[in-house]
């Protein structure tokens, strides 16, 4: 069984009724039982605001909170000053946002072999993680 660490934007599709398409592919993706998922907490935080704010039609608070429960299930890697200094030196040396590098860090502090994301290039190495978009049409 492989560890995934699964970004905002793949979390998101699964409750993005205005994409119908890519809400599919998300929620079979996040199903498949062979996989062990991650988040951190900038995932979850991230998450709820796409949810209540971004998403249209919005989701309900309360429909938000239960995904954060459902979230905290999951090894959740929490972001602290270690994990941050560490996210500034990756998002240096790769040209990369502080976001994005918190993304791989976090991923790399909870042994994950792949980042579930559309954010970042398929199919490239990070900090020993493979970059994997789950949505990518073949």
């Amino acid at each position: 069984m492989s560890r995934v660490f699964v970004d905002t934007n793949i979390l998101a599709y699964r409750f993005d009724a205005g994409d119908p398409d890519r809400q599919e592919r998300a929620r079979r993706a996040l199903g498949q039982a062979e996989h062990e998922f991650a988040v951190s907490t900038q995932v979850m935080l991230e998450l709820y605001v796409v949810l209540t704010r971004k998403l249209r039609p919005p989701v309900p608070a309360a429909a938000a909170e239960d995904a954060l429960t459902e979230l905290a299930a999951l090894p959740v890697v929490a972001a602290d000053a270690v994990l941050v200094r560490r996210a500034a030196s990756t998002a240096g040396a790769h040209r990369m946002s502080i976001w994005d590098a918190m993304i791989v860090e976090a991923a790399h502090e909870a042994a994950c072999d792949e980042i579930w994301t559309e954010h970042l290039a398929p199919g490239s190495t990070l900090r020993g993680v493979r970059i994997t978009n789950p949505l990518a049409v073949e």
